[in-house]
């Protein structure tokens, strides 16, 4: 098998990891004390994130122009830190009573802390990533029901194609965060040996036409499709089908239908240039939640309920 094919399989083991896991997080972990949003049937949500998303990328942006990668650094360091203790802690108190379930989440996120500073090869920042992926996703998912969460993806995927093929500005932030490192992106080797230690700025190898050593992928592109697996799983009233809930049949056509983008979107990347994901991986989990509802649930209304 062909090294790029095996990073796609590897990739997409990761990207259903993920889901899964923010799935099983969402069905014995999380409760409505965990929401974000007091109201998440409000469908202006998405919007003030979206100004959120803007204006936090530009910002990093010019720090990093302004040669302040160590601020952009720590900023990022701190929200992934901070992210990795609080799932940690919210899935060990569930299954360990006293203060274990504390030692353990300040001992693990100080290990992974620890080789994100000092060590940041692909696999430090993959396992970091991933228990970013599922405890963001699983969050987020309780937090918006059907109606904002469809929002929110559609204008997500405007926006990730405007800065690709655009401004290009996401192309710029990516090889940022290439260079310092960070768990922004998840890092799948197309051989033995890769080291991301000395991984060159993506914009230098795609200048020079070089086959890349290793595919990318920006974690965002796993968080967005997952959040309306989640709010799906979480939101969608119970309907036993086969004695298997409908809210879950339709979290994991949802899933499919990401998984389906996802292909699609491989397509394009193995063609060696920056593609923007979201299009193609939210517009398949939004036909994935479509096609599966109406198979399970038979009615037009979508699960989508008046906000006001």
């Amino acid at each position: 098998m062909e090294a790029s094919v095996r990073s796609v399989l590897a990739m997409a083991a990761v990207f259903v990891i993920a889901q899964l896991g923010a799935i099983l997080m969402a069905a014995s972990v999380l409760s409505p004390e965990e929401r974000v949003f007091q109201n998440p049937d409000d469908p202006l949500i998405p919007i003030y994130y979206i100004i959120a998303i803007i204006g936090f990328t530009f910002a990093i942006l010019f720090i990093i122009k302004k040669k302040r990668e160590s601020l952009v650094r720590v900023v990022f360091l701190g929200a992934v830190v901070y992210t990795i203790f609080f799932v940690i802690l919210l899935v060990t108190a569930t299954f360990i009573p006293g203060i274990l379930p504390l030692l353990i989440s300040v001992g693990l996120t100080a290990l992974l802390a620890y080789l994100l500073l000092k060590k940041p090869e692909w696999y430090v920042v993959d396992a970091a990533g991933i228990i970013m992926a599922i405890g963001v996703i699983g969050i987020l998912g309780i937090s918006l029901s059907i109606l904002p969460v469809i929002v929110l993806l559609v204008l997500l995927a405007i926006y990730d194609a405007v800065s690709v093929y655009g401004t290009r500005h996401m192309v710029a932030l990516a090889d940022g965060v290439t260079e310092m490192k960070l768990p922004i992106l998840l890092v799948i080797p197309k051989k033995r040996g890769y080291s991301y230690l000395d991984q060159k700025p993506l914009r230098e190898q795609l200048d020079k036409g070089e086959e890349r050593e290793a595919m990318f992928m920006g974690l965002g592109d796993v968080i967005i499709p997952g959040v309306l697996v989640i709010s799906a799983f979480s939101y969608l009233p119970e309907k036993p089908i086969w004695e298997v809930q409908g809210a879950l049949l339709v979290a994991l056509g949802t899933m499919v239908g990401a998984l389906i983008g996802f292909a699609i979107l491989m397509r394009y990347v193995m063609r060696g240039k920056p593609q923007a994901g979201l299009p193609l991986l939210n517009g398949g989990a939004i036909v994935g939640y479509i096609v599966s509802y109406l198979l399970v649930y038979g009615s037009l209304t979508f699960g989508i309920t008046s906000p006001w």
